[in-house]
């Protein structure tokens, strides 16, 4: 038996060049993560590629999917996945994208920022882990000057917008614990895109939660097609405005420990 504290949600469309090594990646790792696939209907048959290493004596216990029928949006498939997750008693849940954009040997490192605080671990004690490509300068490797720039200054602008102090606001890379995706009202979360990782952060620190930026390198995919499209950044500068609003007018829920 796989037994695992930590479950690792990797949303997919069209990734089939990219999965079945994203699986082995972590799975090679010394700590055991388990991974949840989220599949929005992948034509190219990513499924079908999971499926069948699930059906293989050394995944089937550690290595599950979700299938939907189609792109119903980044946001919604991490809600799902969150459900999932809290359902099966996963003490910390994670955000990876599929395709080695995010390094796998990060993992440990983002876990160890939330797992508990002690002597072999100084470092941790957070309840929110960020892999942060702007906390330290800005590590990003492949990735076109101009997208660079619309993603670095649209974490500036959320900090300005919202005075919320977190360098890297629109990251995906992130560890939870158990108790920040039980308290959010997930079914309240509104963006799809970038404003929805936007979102999550922003409503975990205005519930009190404990943020830590982990610096990461962000590589570009070198296999497959980028998902990213100009809606999704259209989406986070005007959703940022209307989270300012909620931060002074909602009222946040109470930390469910």
């Amino acid at each position: 038996m796989h037994q695992s504290d930590s479950i690792v949600i990797i949303p997919t469309y069209n990734e089939k060049e990219n999965i079945e090594k994203i699986i082995r990646a972590v799975f090679g790792l010394e700590k055991c993560f388990h991974i949840l696939i989220i599949d929005d209907g992948s034509p190219d048959g990513t499924a079908a590629i999971v499926k069948g290493l699930m059906a293989q004596e050394e995944f089937s216990d550690r290595l599950f999917i979700i299938e939907r029928s189609g792109k119903l949006g980044l946001g919604t498939a991490y809600i799902a996945g969150f459900k999932w997750a809290l359902e099966r008693d996963y003490e910390y849940i994670f955000e990876m994208d599929a395709d080695f954009s995010h390094d796998p040997n990060d993992l440990p490192r983002l876990y160890n920022a939330c797992a508990p605080k002690t002597d072999e671990n100084p470092e941790g004690g957070y309840d929110v882990a960020i892999g942060s490509r702007y906390v330290s300068g800005v590590n990003v490797v492949n990735w076109p000057i101009g997208r660079v720039l619309m993603s670095y200054f649209a974490s500036k602008y959320v900090r300005i917008v919202t005075g919320f102090q977190v360098h890297d606001t629109t990251a995906g890379f992130k560890c939870y614990r158990r108790r920040v995706l039980k308290t959010i009202e997930l079914d309240k979360i509104r963006f799809k895109g970038y404003g929805f990782q936007i979102e999550m952060k922003f409503t975990a620190y205005k519930i009190g939660f404990k943020i830590k930026e982990v610096p990461v390198i962000f590589v570009n995919r070198r296999e497959g097609t980028s998902k990213m499209s100009g809606g999704i950044f259209g989406e986070a500068f005007f959703g940022v405005m209307r989270l300012r609003w909620d931060g002074w007018t909602r009222k946040y829920p109470k930390i469910i420990d």
